[in-house]
């Protein structure tokens, strides 16, 4: 029996085909809106946004660091330098087994423990076909020992890149400074445009105050680089401008010879020029070699200077707060002249103490057998407490602090250098709101002879001295003489800054204590005698102690049972020639006990090194 063929439903399969067909056109449709969707937000949305993306991914902007200003003495000795440092450099990518090949380096090049732990932070932030230091400031015997052996360390080579030396080492580094490596808190107010690609900023002295002068501007590199980032080749370059040179009113020449002057010892040397404000001499002792801390210093080399007794780090000069002691004399008799309360013929008995009417308590004059009659030049000349002691409480607290604050004392001189304390002038405002209490009559007299809460740093010493020197015109210390744009070009001075005038109404009062102070010097009842010995030149000076501890009424003690950081300190400032002065000098010696003996000497040192090849001297 034949098979029937089913008869075909064209009519059912026309009507699928269509459906169909319908249903892929609508899918195309919608496709294709999604496509043009995108391009369109692609190509016109986002056109600005991608095109950037696409231009930073073959174009990188390269930072080119400028080369830091250097800085000299006032006579052209080079003070801060750039000299070019070989460092130890590895790319990661050429590197088969870097474990090994460092552990092999190691074996060439002395490698610590803090290099390899700042290599592998490096590591971390680098792209594997950048240069990478292992190690910097290799010696040219490591040198000359990894390059014999360069054929078997593929992928590592030595770099030569700039960074900051100081030729003469420790000398003036409280002035001077030094720099080091960017930290994070520094990133916070540096300008992050201008330091892209710079390493290093100043932390310390002219190097942290002058930054900006010094430091420049940055350059640009444009390279051409491929997805990964490699370069290509350098599209266009502006070259950076270098930081400007610095020329500081430091004499090289003085400040070795005051740092020689107070080698084995504790202390601090300032000489200014009194008619400009010059600073010939900034000397802080024991000081510390900065070149350890341009490319980070060991946290061991660190800790013992931070822990050591002798305080290394610590800069006397600007942040050493002393009590003055008999150096503030000269300026408290120049108020009792001023105010009238004495005459150059006053005169007062010491009997080698003091007392307040109705007060059984004795203030002891550093002599205790007593000074006899006393006038203001006999008391400045033999530095007599007691006539001082009489003259403070003539005076009163008001007057005493009214007059010595146009010396500058109890205020920041100015100087173009960070970090200057203020020291303390103490007031009956201040007592009243620093410790809620009334101010004693007592206190009165021991703030007359430089002692009690006054406190004063050797630069507000030295700056008082220059105006003595100067009769009262005040010219702000500054450290900075003159700049230069470019080596060889001219050189930009700094003029002085005048500030001010001490009112005295009397000119011939000036003549009075300079006199005297003169006589401190070179008359053989002055203090300072020991210093007067072959000199060609006059000096005007002041001795001075200050007690580091307190000792009960009536007590007595012997310096040579003390601990050697328990004597007193001893002060010494004087300026020269007295006819025209042209040096101001203020010494401290920590716990060095006789102004005479320890710091006049010191200051004699510097005097006659200035004073030196002038004719007529």
């Amino acid at each position: 029996m034949a098979l029937r063929t089913p008869l075909k439903d064209h009519l059912r399969e026309t009507h699928l085909f269509t459906s169909r067909a319908l249903v892929a056109l609508v899918g195309v449709m919608l496709l294709l809106v999604l496509v043009v969707g995108r391009l369109v937000y692609l190509q016109i949305i986002s056109h600005e946004h991608f095109s950037t993306l696409s231009e930073n991914n073959r174009v990188n902007i390269v930072p080119i660091p400028p080369t830091r200003g250097l800085i000299y003495d006032r006579k052209g000795v080079l003070l801060a330098q750039n000299l070019p440092a070989f460092s130890l450099e590895v790319i990661p990518e050429q590197v088969k087994n870097l474990d090994e090949t460092l552990a092999e380096l190691a074996g060439l090049v002395a490698i610590s423990e803090e290099d390899l732990e700042q290599f592998k932070k490096r590591l971390e932030q680098k792209h594997p076909f950048e240069a990478i230091p292992l190690r910097l400031r290799l010696s040219e015997e490591e040198v000359a020992r990894f390059a014999v052996n360069r054929h078997r360390f593929p992928g590592v080579d030595i770099g030569a890149r700039l960074t900051r030396d100081y030729p003469l080492g420790e000398l003036g580094v409280h002035a001077v400074g030094f720099v080091g490596r960017i930290n994070e808190a520094e990133l916070q107010s540096l300008d992050a445009t201008n330091y892209r690609g710079t390493t290093y900023t100043g932390k310390t002295g002219v190097e942290k105050y002058y930054e900006a002068v010094l430091h420049g501007q940055v350059g640009y590199q444009h390279e051409e680089t491929n997805a990964v980032g490699r370069v290509l080749r350098v599209l266009e370059r502006r070259l950076p401008a270098p930081g400007q040179n610095l020329y500081l009113s430091l004499d090289a020449d003085l400040q070795w010879v005051a740092e020689l002057a107070l080698t084995g010892k504790r202390g601090a040397v300032v000489a200014i020029n009194p008619k400009s404000g010059e600073v010939l001499v900034l000397a802080s002792l024991p000081g510390y070699d900065p070149g350890a801390f341009v490319n980070g210093i060991s946290t061991k080399d660190y800790q013992a200077l931070q822990d050591s007794l002798d305080q290394p780090l610590f800069n006397r000069v600007l942040t050493g707060q002393y009590p003055p002691g008999s150096t503030i004399k000269p300026l408290l008799a120049l108020a009792g002249l001023e105010y009238k309360e004495v005459t150059p013929r006053t005169s007062t008995f010491c009997p080698g103490w003091f007392s307040l009417p109705g007060d059984e308590h004795r203030y002891r004059d550093w002599k205790r057998e007593g000074h006899g009659t006393t006038n203001v030049r006999t008391a400045i000349m033999h530095s007599c407490d007691v006539y001082f002691y009489d003259l403070a409480r003539t005076l009163g607290i008001d007057r005493i602090h009214k007059y010595l604050s146009y010396f500058g004392l109890g205020r920041r001189t100015g100087i173009d250098l960070p970090g200057e304390a203020a020291g303390l002038l103490p007031s009956r405002e201040w007592k009243r709101a620093a410790r809620r209490q009334a101010w004693f009559p007592g206190e009165t007299l021991i703030t007359g002879i430089g002692q009690g809460f006054m406190l004063t740093t050797p630069l507000q010493l030295a700056a008082a001295t220059a105006m003595l020197a100067n009769r009262g015109e005040v010219f702000r210390p500054q450290i900075l003489r003159a700049t230069q744009a470019t080596s060889g070009g001219e050189l930009m001075m700094q003029a002085p800054l005048h500030t001010a005038k001490v009112p005295l109404s009397d000119p011939a009062n000036w003549d009075v204590v300079i006199g005297a102070m003169q006589d401190v010097v070179h008359d053989p009842g002055g203090t300072a005698k020991g210093i007067n010995r072959g000199l060609a030149y006059h000096i005007a000076g002041k001795t001075g102690t200050a007690q580091v501890f307190g000792i009960k009424q009536g007590e007595k003690y012997k310096a040579s049972e003390l601990a050697e950081r328990l004597h007193d300190h001893a002060l010494f400032v004087a300026f020269a020639p007295v006819e025209d002065p042209e040096i101001a000098v203020a010494v401290i010696v920590e716990n060095g006990g006789s102004g005479s003996g320890e710091a006049a000497p010191v200051a004699r040192a510097v005097m006659d090194r200035y004073f030196s090849g002038k004719p007529g001297l």
